[in-house]
């Protein structure tokens, strides 16, 4: 049945008011995170749903993820958790034919319907799942979930493609700021790290540097740098901008039980959405103790070869882009370059102190051999026996013998 002049002036109004109160968000909120959030409860409230799910279009896996929502019991633990490839459940279905899917009842015997454990809207009544689309291309998918059964009115279903529309343009626009900041953000980062290697920063420098930067980079509650132990195939905390003792003095981890560990063997980046809910998360205690959730694991690598990881931590859970864990990545290989950089000149020092160490021992041991007649190896025995009782180097001690020669030339 056509909609009465009362009804389209209302819907209309609606509409306008709607347009204004996106526009608004919009324009006062930069982060991602916090538009979804705050234009799922616009939405909520306008069409008096009673939970807003809102998905977002991973183009690089071809997924839908869930990136916000309003629900009267808590969701977060599920944000960036749950994921439908296009085509999989209505969402996945109404992202691949770009089409809207409006049920009044019974919502979970369609034949398109996919059940989540961790999602109570799977057990509601109605539903209505509208695409986001920019020119043509699908953003992502509102999903509209009510308790009990209802006819959904022409109007609504009406106003809910018209928000989907409007918010399109926001949430792009919003991704291409986060994601211009992000690449500002990673050029003076590497700036930063290439600068330390190339003025012969040393290597503790360089390293709480990196995890000071990166923590600040991506807003982590803690950053950590471990570095992977060839002997022992063990990863251990060198470096964190965290104050908390406990965490600092964490013993290392094995590469072959540890969530850190899988970085290093699979030499790719590991998103955990909540180390609280990981089996194999290592210290779930400390991290409920400092407030930690989602976790960022990147290897940093150099010629293939992981010397370690880059670990992040966010105090709430928090989906990590493509773009902050490209950044990331970034920041760890340039860190595992001034790494072996600054190892490659620490052996080049050591051999050159081996090497002088060596001449000064020859030197006292000519010394030696000729004021008492002694074997060179015999000499020898002597610089080492004089250098392991009196706690010294045999360097300070080849350098004491050949001071006393100097001053007995001297008288």
């Amino acid at each position: 049945m056509p909609l009465s002049l009362k009804e389209q002036l209302k819907e209309k109004d609606n509409q306008i008011a709607m347009l204004m109160a996106i526009s608004r968000i919009s324009n006062t909120t930069t982060s991602l995170d916090n538009l979804l959030q705050e234009l799922s409860e616009l939405i909520a409230k306008e069409l008096e749903a009673d939970s807003v799910l809102i998905y977002l279009f991973d183009e690089a896996h071809h997924e839908v993820v869930l990136r916000g929502c309003h629900s009267p019991h808590p969701h977060a633990a599920q944000v960036g958790k749950i994921r439908l490839k296009l085509g999989e459940g209505i969402t996945g279905w109404v992202a691949e034919k770009k089409k809207i899917v409006v049920l009044n009842e019974n919502a979970n015997e369609d034949p398109r319907f996919k059940f989540f454990n961790a999602l109570k809207e799977d057990r509601y009544e109605a539903f209505i799942s509208v695409p986001i689309l920019l020119k043509n291309d699908v953003v992502g998918v509102i999903n509209l979930h009510y308790k009990q059964p209802r006819k959904h009115s022409e109007a609504k279903v009406n106003l809910a493609q018209t928000i989907a529309h409007e918010i399109a343009g926001a949430i792009e626009h919003t991704r291409l700021f986060d994601q211009a900041q992000l690449r500002a953000k990673q050029i003076n980062a590497l700036a930063k790290v290439s600068k330390s290697i190339s003025q012969g920063v040393y290597i503790r420098e360089i390293l709480q540097l990196i995890v000071t930067m990166t923590a600040e980079l991506m807003g982590s509650k803690i950053c950590s740098l471990m570095l992977l132990d060839e002997k022992t195939k063990e990863l251990k905390i060198e470096a964190t901008q965290s104050l908390s003792e406990e965490y600092r003095s964490k013993a290392a981890i094995r590469v072959t039980a540890s969530v850190s560990g899988r970085a290093i063997q699979e030499r790719q980046p590991i998103v955990i959405s909540d180390v609280l809910g990981e089996s194999q998360y290592a210290y779930p205690s400390i991290a409920k103790k400092e407030g930690l959730r989602s976790l960022l694991i990147v290897p940093m690598l150099t010629k293939e070869k992981a010397i370690g990881v880059l670990n992040c931590y966010t105090a709430k859970v928090h989906v990590f882009t493509e773009e902050e864990i490209q950044l990331v990545q970034a920041v760890a290989n340039q860190a595992a370059v001034a790494i072996e950089h600054t190892r490659a000149l620490e052996k080049a020092v050591e051999a050159q102190e081996a090497l002088e160490v060596r001449k000064l021992v020859e030197r006292a041991k000519g010394i030696l051999m000729r004021r008492q007649g002694l074997s060179e190896e015999a000499s020898f025995r002597i610089i080492q026996k004089q250098a392991m009782d009196r706690r010294k180097s045999m360097k300070e001690v080849a350098e004491a013998v050949i001071l006393s020669e100097e001053i007995q030339k001297n008288k």
